[in-house]
């Protein structure tokens, strides 16, 4: 900082001798303020004369060190024009703060601060610029308005410019990778899917050998499973890799599925996926109301809708054509299964985490119209919706208790449970035929080991050999209707059941009254099938490298039946025929 010691002609600071004042463009908003000081600027400039010729009286000692500035102030004048800054402390100028640039009424430029310093080492209410010794008041401080203080440094440019096109450039390879991984991921799903469908029809041909039917014909088709009586066959119609789906619907009269997961990324909101079952291209991205959370289960109704309940509390009505939420209703507890009428698309239900089960009429939009308690306040996770043969509306549902019925245009207010359904295991899932809901299959975990001695007399189905997994040893058990509300039980299978999921499951039929269940197998990654009412198993269809979450089966109004497999990985869309 420059010092105040000496006679008044050496009170310049020593930086100034060392560098010149930098040329900058800057725009002063006070130029009225300075215009309005020309009596002080008189004042300051006979005072600054005196000075100057005082120091003229200084004989050769003053002229010579006026040289050596001019010389100095040259050189600095050379780096100053690529350096920008305050001549008191060498330090560049700054937009604002308190080193803003300013200037005095002589028009020299300083970092405010470093002239407020100087009036107060000067000991005085003026104080001599350091340039040219013409005197300044602190209220004679100019702020310049600048909209940018810039340091060029053309080194600097370029070092980024030279960063950004290697960035560029590992992008461009980044994708590259991408895309090669992506279809080496294909490759290798194709590679294991031929020695998984190879290994099979080794397996089968080993069974029919074992029966002494040596006469069945082989299955020659990598992309069909079909059975030796041609009851039907699985074509893979299409293939999708989604990321974080986990639930799903399908309209099979416009031929479009909806999935719902959260979407890729930390914090993600819950989105659905609209779906062509035969256009890869035609994929949206449907965002949903921030308080839906996420979606338990979407049933497709007739007349291009679809309904879907959520951990929101949410029962949401869902218009296919224009791709938004129309009606949504709020519910007591978190939503985790849905369904609608068959045959008329003004009546759907909704099964709540709590047990209980409401029914809506999309026509009265402020409260439901049936408000029902379950046996148990476990989690209704599954509901179908079916008709009796009096024409009378019923719902048959799952929780963990079993399988139950809900008389809805009744007056009976709780369900019942099937009977023969007491002390089963946890139930996990229940499979149906629409409408009529004639049978039924009801899929089942143990809560403990079941004791040898317990084992039952119906027709059991053998089990393969599968890899260790996420899965125990549970059963199946298929129930025929014997009157309105009234079922029996019929046989039983024991298969693979997953030890945490609440596993979904359909019931295919296949025409001449023949039917097919299907499961989402925990031990073969994939969906098994198999006969009914015999339980003999069919096939399987082609496996996934994850499990199976969702699975069903649906029907076009022309007769077209399609069954949706979906996992983490991947959907698969099969046409049965």
């Amino acid at each position: 900082m420059p010092s105040a010691s000496g006679s008044r002609g050496s009170t310049r600071p020593r930086a100034a001798a060392e560098a010149a004042p930098p040329v900058v463009q800057v725009s002063s908003s006070n130029s009225s303020e300075e215009g309005g000081s020309s009596e002080e600027e008189d004042e300051e400039g006979s005072e600054g004369s005196g000075e100057g010729a005082r120091g003229r009286g200084g004989g050769g000692e003053s002229r010579g060190s006026a040289a050596g500035n001019k010389a100095a102030a040259s050189d600095g004048e050379a780096e100053g024009a690529h350096l920008p800054s305050c001549p008191i402390c060498m330090s560049a100028w700054t937009a604002d703060g308190a080193h803003r640039v300013s200037c005095i009424p002589c028009g020299h430029v300083y970092g405010r601060c470093c002239l407020e310093k100087w009036l107060l080492q000067c000991g005085k209410k003026k104080a001599p610029c350091p340039q040219c010794g013409k005197r300044y008041k602190q209220e004679y401080i100019i702020n310049l308005y600048v909209p940018e203080i810039a340091v060029p440094n053309n080194d600097l440019e370029k070092q980024v410019w030279s960063l950004r096109e290697k960035n560029e450039s590992l992008e461009e390879q980044q994708a590259k990778l991408l895309e090669e991984i992506k279809e080496l991921k294909r490759q290798i799903m194709l590679q294991q899917n031929i020695i998984y469908e190879t290994s099979s029809k080794r397996q089968k041909m080993t069974e029919q050998s074992s029966d002494g039917r040596t006469d069945a014909e082989p299955i020659t088709s990598l992309t069909e499973d079909i059975d030796h009586s041609n009851i039907c066959s699985f074509i893979l119609q299409n293939e999708f890799f989604l990321d974080g789906a986990r639930v799903m619907g399908i309209d099979a009269s416009s031929q479009f599925i909806l999935t719902s997961g959260r979407a890729p990324g930390v914090g993600a909101e819950h989105v659905l996926t609209k779906i062509s079952m035969f256009a890869r291209h035609r994929v949206q991205k449907i965002h949903l109301p921030p308080d839906t959370k996420a979606i338990r289960d979407i049933f497709m109704l007739p007349g291009g809708h679809a309904v879907f309940a959520s951990l929101g509390r949410k029962l949401s009505l869902f218009s296919m054509a224009t791709n938004n939420v129309v009606l949504q209703y709020d519910l007591p507890a978190p939503g985790w299964s849905c369904s609608g009428n068959h045959t008329s698309s003004t009546h759907i239900y909704a099964g709540l985490q709590n047990g209980m089960l409401l029914v809506f009429d999309i026509r009265q939009t402020s409260a439901p119209l049936h408000s029902m308690t379950g046996l148990s306040t476990h989690p209704v996770h599954t509901i179908h919706s079916a008709v009796d043969d009096s024409g009378s509306r019923k719902v048959l549902s799952a929780s963990s208790i079993g399988p139950c019925i809900w008389d809805v245009d009744g007056s009976e207010n709780r369900p019942n449970l099937l009977s023969g359904m007491e002390n089963q295991g946890v139930c996990i899932s229940l499979a149906c035929i629409p409408p009529s809901s004639d049978l039924l299959v009801a899929s089942y975990r143990p809560k403990v080991e079941l004791p040898d001695n317990q084992a039952t007399p119906q027709a059991v189905t053998p089990l393969s050999p599968a890899p260790a997994g996420s899965w125990k040893l549970g059963h199946h058990v298929l129930m025929r209707r014997t009157g309105g509300t009234s079922f029996a039980k019929d046989q039983i299978c024991y298969g693979n059941v997953s030890e945490l999921r609440m596993s979904k499951s359909a019931i295919i039929p296949c025409g001449s009254n023949q039917h097919l269940f299907a499961y989402g197998d925990e031990s073969v990654y994939g969906v098994r099938t198999w006969r009914l009412p015999s339980f003999r198993m069919f096939t399987d269809v082609r496996p996934h490298r994850q499990p199976i979450l969702d699975l069903r089966f649906a029907e076009s109004p022309s007769g077209e039946r399609y069954l949706g497999c979906l996992s983490a990985e991947k959907l698969q869309v099969f046409k049965i025929r």
